[in-house]
């Protein structure tokens, strides 16, 4: 056998051994396995693997912007009309949330930490000066004072109520967004103070939050299961609230919203507590989304995660008073919030019910612009875009013995929103995509193989019918052709010959 025909037999033979061991390397899933375990090695809150440097110092900055509600007609409200509020911002912040005090415990299982955040403003990026716009607003100390005295006596009441409007106490008041955010002396809080010096003199919506912590979390490291990665297991010590009226709407479920395991599925609940809102939410797949090229699914809240019990059983323990439970939309957190009747949404009251848009003028919700949502990549579980968008309110409502307040019936009065928001940087876009790359590759190479093998096989066949044809040709061209007859020719049979001339008998 020539050696061109060995070498083409072979070929055969090699590509039906490599779309068999394709085809086994598919069914078993050898390789998809292989990476899996990979992957859930390095995904990981342990030294030395692939996201514990980034855990504990994020890249991607952070970025947090706020919105206020100025309001145009505090007078005429107070009347009696329907409030109307105009926008002022954003006022932009980068956002620095470095983890510290990292610490394993429990044999290394769990891992330990603080997060203080800072914030650094970002003149650029923002609508405003915050140290000169003034906003006027809803009246925040006189209102939870007035609050907390609402179960002392009458009379104690009216003369409080005398003293907050001799030193010119009303319910709306104007300060600059940095005193709003930041904090400011307040007149009727030191006047307490003299009384009871456990309170503080200041108030301010973000009042001490620059450079502190929301208190120590302890994290699963998902290196015994792989879907616990990240996942709260204590916060300030605590695995179970004691804010709110049952067990359930106390329990501390999933991660903090930073980490999440990976190979995500669409059908999958992703629960995420929110140390802002004392409770965990959680979110549900909407659609399919494109980061820098990155694939990444988008989670976002249902309506259900803020309706009311009467809509949604599950959240019958966030309303401490079954007579005075809030409609669907928004959250009463006064009881994490020191008294203070203050009530979360999403901004605009967006996914609430109807009513709260219709009491203020100037509101209008928007899907795009105030959803919340997470753009996580599915097979690692990175998040690549966040927005994290709330909105704080307060509750005004009539307290008798405090005339300021007889016009009001129980208004969710908006004060702010805001919307805490990242996108990957470049640089870790780059390193997750060529991890998918790999991972892809790694994933697809039984279908490689089985390709391979298939083009070769092709290959092999059509030599192995060329040969075959050359050889019949040239067969055909050495093979031995019939000859015709021909008529004779006395002078080719006899050659050349002397005439004879007969001679005739006598």
């Amino acid at each position: 056998m020539p050696r061109s025909s060995c070498v083409v037999y072979a070929t055969a033979i090699i590509s039906v051994h490599l779309i068999i061991i394709g085809v086994a390397l598919l069914v078993a899933g050898v390789f998809q396995n292989l990476i899996n375990n990979r992957l859930k090695g390095e995904i990981t809150l342990t030294e030395g693997s692939k996201v514990f440097g980034t855990w504990k110092n994020p890249p991607p900055p952070v970025f947090m912007e706020f919105f206020f509600y100025n309001v145009t007609n505090p007078e005429e409200f107070l009347a009696g009309a329907k409030p109307r509020v105009t926008h002022m911002g954003p006022y932009t912040y980068r956002e620095y949330r470095p983890k510290i005090n990292v610490t394993f415990v429990d044999n290394g299982t769990k891992v330990s930490a603080l997060t203080p955040k800072s914030f650094v403003f970002v003149p650029e990026m923002s609508a405003g000066d915050p140290s000169t716009d003034s906003v006027t607003t809803v009246n925040i100390p006189a209102v939870a004072v007035m609050n907390k005295l609402k179960d002392v006596s009458f009379w104690s009441r009216t003369a409080i109520s005398m003293f907050m409007s001799s030193i010119g106490t009303t319910m709306f008041m104007t300060h600059t967004v940095d005193e709003l955010l930041w904090g400011f002396e307040d007149p009727l809080l030191s006047r307490l103070q003299k009384i009871k010096p456990e309170v503080d003199e200041r108030f301010g919506l973000m009042l001490d939050k620059n450079g502190s912590a929301d208190g120590e979390f302890v994290y699963f490291t998902g290196e015994q299961n792989y879907l616990e990665y990240g996942r709260v297991d204590t916060w300030k010590g605590q695995k179970l609230m004691s804010f709110w009226n049952t067990n359930q709407s106390n329990m501390i479920n999933g991660t903090d919203g930073s980490a999440f395991h990976p190979f995500l599925t669409k059908e999958e609940r992703l629960d995420v507590f929110t140390a802002d809102l004392c409770r965990s939410i959680y979110m549900l797949f909407e659609k399919e989304v494109d980061v820098k090229g990155i694939p990444a699914y988008r989670y976002t809240p249902p309506r259900d995660v803020f309706a009311s019990g009467k809509n949604n059983p599950e959240n019958e323990g966030f309303c401490l008073d079954p007579e005075k439970c809030l409609d669907d939309g928004v959250l009463n957190v006064a009881v994490c919030r020191k008294g203070a009747p203050v009530i979360v949404s999403f901004p605009h009251f967006y996914l609430g019910d109807q009513k709260y848009v219709d009491a203020i003028e100037g509101l209008s919700p928007v899907h795009e612009q105030h959803q919340t949502f997470l753009d996580l990549n599915p097979t690692t579980g990175v998040p690549v875009r966040a927005a994290k968008r709330a909105q704080i309110n307060i509750l005004l409502d009539r307290v008798n013995g405090f005339p300021m307040t007889r016009s009001l019936n129980g208004t969710v009065f908006p004060i702010m929103f805001l919307n805490e928001s990242v996108v990957i940087d470049d640089a870790s876009a780059a390193r997750l995509h060529k991890l998918l790359s790999i991972t892809l590759i790694v994933a697809k190479f039984p279908f490689i193989l089985i390709a391979l093998g298939v083009i070769l096989l092709v290959i092999s066949v059509l030599l192995i019918i060329r040969s075959h044809q050359r050889k019949t040709t040239a067969k055909s061209e050495t093979a031995y052709s019939p000859v015709s007859a021909k008529v004779d020719d006395p002078a080719e049979k006899n050659g050349t010959y002397v005439g004879l001339t007969p001679i005739e008998k006598s």
